[in-house]
């Protein structure tokens, strides 16, 4: 099972990510230190990141996805995911371009039973204080607008488990873990 954390900058991907790695047991592959230097440089200087900026970073998230699918393990992988198809890419890789260039190829890639997308969604106010209280980290609270812009919240057939940001880490953590073990008493189909 790989359950990819998204959401907007500052939701609290990597605090559920670093508690579920510990109470789970499963590897945590953070998003954020797999982005080329160059888009770190771009956000630093308050540059909001372009489709063509994410496409390198998402691919290379995609090897790590199919890496750990490819070995049978269970893992956790942080990444924003904001658009529908950023998070066909993590699934599909350069595939998902192929599909979506195509308009009258337009074929929805659906997802894999064993990849989930933990959305952490929250107020924009919220967040933003959160962002502005954090400390060392490059993304700047000035960018979040931009990512609340460009967010395109997962559909139900994503495969996404809905996670309130007003709920504890640890109510979060107990959501994920239930729905955990319940699919692992389950069959794959």
């Amino acid at each position: 099972m790989i359950y990819i954390i998204m959401g907007v900058s500052g939701c609290g991907k990597s605090a559920l990510g670093a508690f579920l790695s510990e109470k789970l047991g499963l590897p945590l592959h953070e998003g954020d230190n797999f982005h080329p230097q160059e888009n770190i440089e771009k956000m630093a200087r308050g540059e909001a990141l372009t489709d063509q900026d994410r496409l390198p970073w998402l691919l290379i998230l995609h090897e790590v996805i199919e890496r750990e699918r490819r070995s049978g393990s269970d893992a956790l992988v942080t990444c924003s995911a904001l658009k529908h198809l950023y998070r066909q890419i993590l699934l599909y890789g350069s595939k998902a371009l192929t599909s979506s260039s195509c308009p009258d190829q337009k074929i929805l890639l659906s997802t894999p039973p064993d990849v989930f997308f933990l959305f952490l969604h929250g107020d924009y106010d919220v967040i933003h204080q959160r962002m502005m209280a954090r400390r060392g980290h490059y993304m700047k609270a000035d960018l979040l607008r931009s990512q609340f812009d460009a967010l395109e919240p997962p559909l139900n057939e994503e495969n996404v488990l809905p996670l309130s940001i007003t709920w504890s880490i640890t109510d979060m953590a107990a959501e994920v873990e239930k729905h955990f073990i319940s699919l692992k008493s389950s069959p794959m189909p």
